[in-house]
């Protein structure tokens, strides 16, 4: 199969990576799968090897595929140790990782909020699923969240059997056919009310972060709206840029 590619005043690997990506959005190779060799894409769209692997590492770099010397590249898939280094940032304060155990609170099929319809670019009215569980670090509550998903685009979520999945990100890939590619966050300082000194057994008034994330597929498409509130006397937010 030929795929030549026009051109333009773009990058040629740029244009390459482009239409690398679009096969992948396309379902053509699923999660989990080889893509055909260096040499063979590189045939196929008219290019040299090295702009080829170019376009390929371009790909890596975002997370898309996962290169292996020797042995090829492979679409991506999230497995629990990868959605949890990738996008969970919460730490001890002495630095230290460990695996957060989720506990879900509540799963509920309800309209969307005004909020909530335009963070996931839904219609007034359409309904989405709401899961609100606390994530516990050393078996300490750190993480209260809320998060909200397109009923229509993971329907039946809500009756998924319990327990849910600690990264629920596998969860959308393996049973839904939607890939979390990346996210984009605020955070915020917040005053701890009622509800989180339940739930976090912190002091009304103490200090918490709040972190709102956007979940977006290849397409930037939002997945998922999330907000976290998590407790800032044991633990804080690291990001290494």
């Amino acid at each position: 199969m030929n795929q030549q590619i026009t051109p333009t005043y773009r990058p040629l690997y740029q244009q390459i990576k482009e239409a690398l990506l679009a096969r992948v959005v396309a379902g053509e190779w699923p999660p989990g799968t080889f893509i055909p060799s260096e040499s063979a894409l590189a045939e196929q769209y008219g290019v040299s090897v090295g702009t080829l692997r170019k376009a390929l590492d371009a790909l890596a770099n975002d997370k898309v595929v996962i290169r292996y010397q020797g042995k090829g590249t492979v679409v991506a898939t999230h497995d629990s140790d990868r959605s949890l280094f990738q996008f969970f940032r919460l730490i001890g304060l002495d630095g230290s990782r460990c695996l957060p155990i989720s506990r879900v609170l509540t799963r509920e099929r309800r309209a969307a909020t005004h909020e909530e319809a335009g963070m996931l670019e839904l219609q007034k009215g359409e309904d989405v699923v709401h899961i609100r569980r606390i994530r516990e670090l050393d078996d300490h509550p750190a993480l209260l969240e809320d998060l909200v998903v397109s009923a229509t685009r993971f329907a039946g979520l809500e009756r998924e059997p319990a327990p849910l999945p600690n990264t629920l990100y596998h969860l959308y890939q393996q049973r839904f056919g939607h890939s979390v590619a990346h996210a984009e966050e605020r955070i915020f300082a917040v005053a701890a009310d009622a509800e989180h000194q339940a739930h976090l057994g912190v002091e009304i008034g103490s200090p918490l972060l709040e972190i709102r994330r956007i979940a977006k597929d290849l397409q930037d498409t939002p997945l998922e709206y999330r907000i976290s509130r998590c407790e800032t006397q044991h633990h804080c937010y690291f990001n290494e840029l």
